[in-house]
């Protein structure tokens, strides 16, 4: 690495280490927990009317907006459903052990409520521009949601937050997402990262400069398919070892509180780590409490915040509790865990080790190369989105295509990086991110409260007649 990248790498590795880490940990957790309680587990007893949401039952024609609920939940999923399931879980079991998993879950739980919580808010305070498309976000219900309360901080608060979005945009959806699959690409295919780094860097552009509505159109049928077979795969390895489930369990939960000793090719963990690591890759797996969600979720057809909120509830639920899971279980029963390798190259190992018993382990690399393209690819355009309505927030709507070309190029940074620079940035970026917003629905949470008693009041209304 040259050295100035080294000293940048060192500065960023130490604000997450002492600063980052911390600050993440004191916010998220407690108000997940807050929400929880203060919406009364809304992300539980609500879950089966949010997919009924999903599949269509409560669509309205005439709604504003620019997508509907399931293209606006798939837009938000496939910036989610990306490398973070792959080769962040991977990451997490490196560095803090099996019950790293654990704490991945908890983030995950927690963020149903945060999600809906944010997304709820976005809807409320977004607005529609000059050609008729809608933004919202953080930075939106910021300025305005909490102008009485904080006077010209709301706007200073709005602005750090949107100013973050775009640095996050350059490298939790983007720079993550290109190494990772110029890492797949060079070690199952031996291609050079320079020659991948064109040809993803041109797909990229040629995607997102149709807007959210082609972008939509994309990740409608690349996440549900990706999905699928990916999930499929996961799903066959784990059953053929389903007697040591159990096993792989109540190693999750013990290691989550005692840390790990050292096995084979893993370096070992004490519980801090564990958490740290869990927590980490936990948000930036299903990034709930980091406002990029509700960016793509204020785009959707409906008049009820809340209808949107819970539809955004799902997202955790599908990211983190079961995709991400399913690679664990996979890296923890084969053995992976032990092997030492890092990143990509360990869930490659475990699909490989796991499809040996069927006699189809050469398949192991080519399923993981692929679904981390598709995973990857979706993430990148999604984000690139999240990027332009922070950029025309910022500086107006003339900026979005310059924005749109400067992504473009750190899609190909992304793909010539080092890894560990590559995911030291992402850790710091999404901090900048997460903080602001987390403060934001605090203080609004009597906005929260008041549109979901409206909602479920008007749907009571509704059964009745």
């Amino acid at each position: 690495m040259h050295p100035v990248l080294e000293f940048v790498d060192r500065m960023i590795l130490t604000y997450n280490n002492y600063v980052g880490g911390y600050a993440v940990l004191l916010f998220l957790i407690p108000t997940g927990i807050y929400f929880i309680i203060k919406l009364k587990f809304l992300n539980v007893t609500r879950l089966g009317h949010s997919i009924r949401i999903v599949a269509g039952k409560f669509d309205k024609a005439g709604d504003k907006g620019d997508v509907n609920h399931f293209k606006a939940l798939t837009t938000a999923l496939s910036a989610t459903v990306g490398t973070g399931n792959i080769v962040g879980v991977a990451l997490a079991i490196y560095l803090g052990g099996p019950g790293a998993v654990f704490w991945m879950w908890i983030t995950g739980f927690l963020g149903m409520i945060l999600k809906y919580t944010e997304c709820t808010l976005s809807h409320k305070y977004r607005k529609f521009n000059s050609d008729g498309s809608v933004s919202g976000g953080p930075m939106y219900y910021m300025e305005h949601g909490l102008k009485k309360k904080l006077g010209k901080y709301a706007k200073i608060l709005a602005v750090v937050f949107a100013i973050a979005t775009v640095l996050c945009s350059l490298g939790t959806g983007n720079m993550a997402q290109s190494n990772s699959m110029t890492d797949a690409l060079n070690t199952s295919y031996h291609i050079p990262v320079w020659l991948s780094g064109i040809i993803i860097t041109s797909l990229v552009l040629m995607v997102i400069v149709g807007g959210i509505k082609r972008i939509a159109e994309v990740t409608s049928r690349l996440v549900p398919f990706m999905a699928v077979v990916y999930f499929i795969s996961a799903l066959a390895v784990i059953i053929t070892m389903h007697d040591q489930i159990p096993d792989a369990f109540a190693m999750i939960v013990t290691d989550a509180f005692t840390g790990t000793a050292a096995a084979g090719g893993f370096v070992g963990s004490t519980f801090f780590i564990t958490m740290i690591w869990g927590i980490r890759r936990g948000l930036f797996s299903n990034e709930a409490g980091q406002g990029s969600a509700p960016i793509a979720h204020a785009a959707a057809r409906t008049e009820y915040p809340a209808r949107e909120g819970l539809v955004a509830s799902l997202e955790p639920l599908v990211d983190t509790l079961i995709i991400c899971t399913l690679t664990a279980l996979m890296i923890i029963l084969t053995g992976a865990w032990k092997t030492g390798i890092k990143g990509v190259g360990m869930t490659v190992y475990a699909m490989e080790v796991g499809l040996s018993r069927f006699g189809i382990h050469w398949m192991g690399q080519h399923i993981i190369a692929l679904g981390l393209m598709m995973f990857a690819f979706s993430t990148i355009i999604s984000w690139s989105y999240y990027g332009t309505r922070a950029a025309n927030y910022l500086l107006g709507e003339k900026y979005i295509k310059p924005y749109r070309y400067l992504y473009s190029l750190f899609v190909f940074l992304g793909c010539i990086w080092g890894i560990d620079l590559v995911w030291h940035f992402v850790d710091m970026v999404i901090t900048f991110m997460t903080i602001p917003n987390l403060i934001a629905l605090i203080l609004l949470t009597p906005v929260v409260v008041r549109e979901t008693r409206m909602y479920f009041s008007e749907m009571h209304k509704l059964k009745k007649r």
